[in-house]
């Protein structure tokens, strides 16, 4: 596991690393709030363990920063301030978890290796696959053969629908209700957006996963199923 220590105070920054680097834990360190959020976001890390305190930047800035610029690594808070309101905003700031200090390390490393196993089934369970078709709903990357396509939202939207539901139909009013909701769109607009992503997803290979089904709607269907 590669950890990030986000934690001004040296006496604890030393007890925390002296912890995990027996039990052969990577550790980057940074000492002020500023640093850490740099290494954050330019470094992988499975978790990270972030003081509230800290100069240059509090941790609470630290922590809403990194999720404002799409950062979703786990985040652990460590704090000596232990009310209800503090422990709350730490999470209004969208940490992951909060441990008041003095702390027991075990229990630290326990919670740390929860985050971090609780994010791998999050990240595993937002793949969806069908066939040779693999879209990635983090990045909104559809992966085809070797192949990457970038798609827009309404598209990502309908290629969503109809690998949840494959090899089944998918009604155009729930394509409609997925695009706009209550809003009724002019039909010509969902024509134009199923144009647009046959011909990403289908023009360039032998086999044509997406299908229309006259007056009703559409489906996928993977090669050999027809």
């Amino acid at each position: 596991m590669k950890l990030l220590l986000v934690e001004d105070h040296k006496g604890i920054a030393g007890i925390i690393f002296d912890y995990f680097e027996i039990k052969d834990y990577v550790l980057d360190y940074a000492s002020n709030g500023l640093q850490g959020y740099e290494l954050a976001k330019t470094e992988h890390y499975d978790a990270i363990i972030l003081d509230i305190m800290l100069p240059k930047m509090d941790g609470l800035t630290v922590c809403k920063s990194l999720r404002d610029a799409g950062i979703d690594t786990p985040i652990l808070m460590l704090t000596a301030r232990d009310t209800k309101d503090d422990i709350l905003a730490g999470f209004a700031h969208f940490a992951d978890d909060y441990l008041v200090k003095p702390f027991d390390l075990e229990i630290l490393d326990s919670r740390l290796q929860a985050l971090v196993r609780r994010r791998k089934g999050s990240v595993a369970n937002r793949i969806l696959s069908y066939g040779n078709l693999s879209l990635d709903m983090n990045t909104r990357v559809l992966q085809r053969e070797g192949s990457r396509y970038s798609l827009n939202p309404s598209q990502y939207t309908i290629l969503k629908c109809l690998i949840q539901k494959a090899p089944d139909l998918v009604s155009k009013e729930e394509v409609c209700d997925a695009l706009w909701g209550d809003e009724e769109p002019d039909s010509k607009v969902l024509r134009s957006h199923i144009y647009q992503l046959r011909s990403l997803i289908d023009r360039p290979f032998e086999h044509a996963y997406l299908k229309t089904v006259s007056k009703v709607g559409y489906r996928l269907i993977a090669e050999g199923d027809e």
